[in-house]
C-alpha cells in the first residue's frame, strides 16, 4: 500500500503552534485505524473531536489508535463500538497517509465500511453528521483533506480544501 504525506502546516484554534509542539526526537509515530462509513446514499459519517482532546470541535471520521497486537481492522471495530456504539460489517482497507500534527506523526489506515449494526452513540459527547460532497460541516482535520479530495475524485466532484479549514 502507498503511503501518501500530507502537509505539516495547520492552524490551531485557540492555541499557537508553539504550545502543541513537541521535539522531534520525543515524537513517536501513531499508527490510527480510520472508518469511512456509508449509508446507501452515498453520505459519509463524520463527527467532532471531543472535548479535551487536541483539535476539539474540528470535524474528522471515526476511528482511533492501533494498540499493540491489533490489526487494523481489528482495531477499527474495537473503536467504533468504544465511540459511536456500532458494530461494523466488512472493512476494506483502502489508503495510508501520513500526517504531522504539531502534537502527533500520525499514519492513518483508511477503510470503507458500507455495513454496521446497532444506533449510533456519541459515546465521547462529540457530534455526528452525514455528509454528501462538499461538506456541509468544518472545520475538518487537515489529515483528512487528501482523503476528501480522493473521495470527490472518485465521484467526478471538484475539491476545495481551502473551503474546510475555515
Amino acid at each position: 500500500m502507498d503511503v501518501w504525506p500530507t502537509s505539516s502546516h495547520v492552524i490551531l484554534r485557540g492555541a499557537t503552534v508553539a504550545e502543541f509542539l513537541v521535539p522531534a526526537a520525543e515524537r513517536s509515530h501513531t499508527e490510527v485505524a480510520v472508518g469511512i462509513l456509508f449509508r446507501p446514499d452515498g453520505a459519509m459519517l463524520l463527527s467532532t473531536r471531543p472535548p479535551g482532546k487536541a483539535y476539539a470541535g474540528y470535524w474528522e471520521f471515526p476511528g482511533g489508535k492501533i494498540e499493540s497486537g491489533e490489526t487494523v481492522e481489528q482495531a477499527l471495530r474495537r473503536e467504533l463500538v468504544e465511540e459511536l456504539g456500532v458494530t461494523i460489517g466488512a472493512v476494506c482497507e483502502w489508503r495510508v497517509t501520513e500526517h504531522d500534527y504539531p502534537h502527533a506523526l500520525v499514519r492513518l489506515h483508511w477503510c470503507k465500511v458500507h455495513a454496521w449494526t446497532g444506533d449510533f452513540e456519541m459515546r465521547e459527547g462529540q457530534t455526528m453528521a452525514w455528509q454528501q460532497l462538499p461538506l456541509d460541516v468544518g472545520p475538518v482535520l487537515p489529515g483528512a483533506l487528501p482523503v476528501l479530495a480522493w473521495l470527490a475524485e472518485e465521484r467526478g466532484l471538484p475539491f476545495d480544501p481551502s473551503l474546510l479549514l475555515i
